[in-house]
């Protein structure tokens, strides 16, 4: 008499090269997809911080105008000491009669912030003696799609707006 044993087929686990394949091509096109829109939150977030911390300078100067009961000035400064003629993104100060309230550094490397005024003044009862508009935005390595608009008022408020102009040259 002859035994006769069930047969056991035993199945490996792994994948196999088209699963593999398959799995390299999703992954590709996800990244496809995700990544120019990543690109585009990180400028995003580039641009509302540098916006922010010239508009916290502002407000700064609009406040100190008020309680030292003079004028302040917010203007371009490339040594952090003195107004100097130029462009915004080099670094900007805050003075009240010669006297430095805030000093801030150039902008990052490739943002540039253009402006209708090369300096920003606040009379001692807060109002703005000068309309300005500053654009915030990304020139290098290539032109962003996106920007922030700084407006300050004749009275002396400060707005921001996100455009989508792209027009940063």
């Amino acid at each position: 008499m002859r035994m006769t044993f069930p047969t056991v087929i035993v199945r490996r686990g792994g994948f196999t090269l088209i699963e593999l394949m398959v799995a390299v091509a999703v992954t590709a096109i996800l990244l496809g997809i995700a990544v120019p829109s990543l690109l585009d939150v990180l400028l995003g977030s580039r641009l509302t911080a540098h916006a922010n911390t010239l508009v916290a300078s502002l407000q700064l100067a609009r406040s100190e105008a008020i309680k030292r009961n003079a004028v302040v000035t917010v203007c371009p400064s490339a040594n952090g000491t003195s107004c100097t003629d130029g462009s915004w993104e080099q670094g900007w100060i805050v003075l009240v009669n010669d006297t430095l309230l805030q000093a801030q550094g150039a902008a990052r490397h490739g943002m540039r912030i253009t402006g209708t005024a090369s300096r920003i003044d606040y009379q001692p009862t807060g109002l703005g003696a000068t309309v300005a508009s500053l654009t915030v935005c990304r020139q290098t390595p290539t032109v962003g799609d996106q920007e922030r608009v700084i407006n300050t008022s004749a009275t002396g408020r400060v707005s921001v707006k996100k455009t989508t102009a792209g027009t940063c040259s």
